[in-house]
């Protein structure tokens, strides 16, 4: 049972079993726990029909390359448009439902390319005064690289370098990683890292994720 003041999450998973999307939301589903949120966590999209949207502080997608019906992301996009909360990471939130722009609107980005797939990169640290980055220094890190178009009104927390060694006609373009951005009323956190639940063994990685939701949430 949960209190009027208790902070409520939504997590829905599901999609390609390669961004170990299960095992992701429930970590998430702990570190939301951990700063009080009573968290519900649902298999597939229909909970977006079948919920009340609009009494979740915060909803973190979980799912990649699937679909969705057509009432099930615009009850979505109606609830963070109202003013519930939108955060993810990684392929689980910006390669969720390729074919739906309006989605892709809200989270502000779509992955498009990870040139040379697993590998090592650097994370430039953009805005080192934001709460979501604040001790964060640049850091290495091993994942996919990823190649997004994003919306030109996201505001970038960190960046990563394309040296061209698995692409060269990119090389030397710099790409957003962490940004945050609003959708109507709603607030919206995406970090590109964190291809598997492994990838929550680096602090960094972490503790971006944790804080971006938490300003994410309503």
């Amino acid at each position: 049972m949960t209190s009027s003041t208790q902070k409520q999450a939504l997590i829905f998973w599901g999609g390609w079993e390669g961004h170990t999307p299960e095992r992701s939301a429930t970590i998430t589903k702990g570190l939301l726990e951990r700063h009080g949120f009573a968290v519900r966590v649902e298999h597939g999209t229909k909970v977006l029909t079948e919920a009340e949207l609009g009494k979740f502080d915060l909803i973190v997608p979980m799912i990649t390359m699937a679909t969705i019906a057509k009432e099930e992301v615009t009850a979505l996009c109606d609830a963070v448009r109202g003013g519930v909360g939108l955060g993810g990471f990684h392929g689980l939130m910006c390669d969720a439902f390729r074919n739906e722009t309006e989605y892709q609107f809200m989270t502000g980005g779509q992955w498009v390319a990870h040139p040379g797939n697993i590998i090592d990169f650097r994370v430039n640290v953009k805005k080192a005064d934001d709460p979501v980055m604040r001790g964060i220094a640049d850091f290495p890190f091993r994942s996919e690289q990823y190649y997004m178009h994003v919306d030109p009104a996201i505001e970038v927390l960190a960046t990563t370098t394309f040296d061209g060694t698995h692409c060269d006609f990119i090389k030397g373009v710099v790409m957003p990683v962490v940004w945050k951005k609003h959708y109507g009323k709603g607030r919206v956190f995406y970090s590109a890292l964190g291809h598997t639940a492994d990838e929550f063994a680096s602090p960094e990685m972490t503790s971006i994720v944790e804080r971006g939701l938490l300003w994410a949430a309503r």
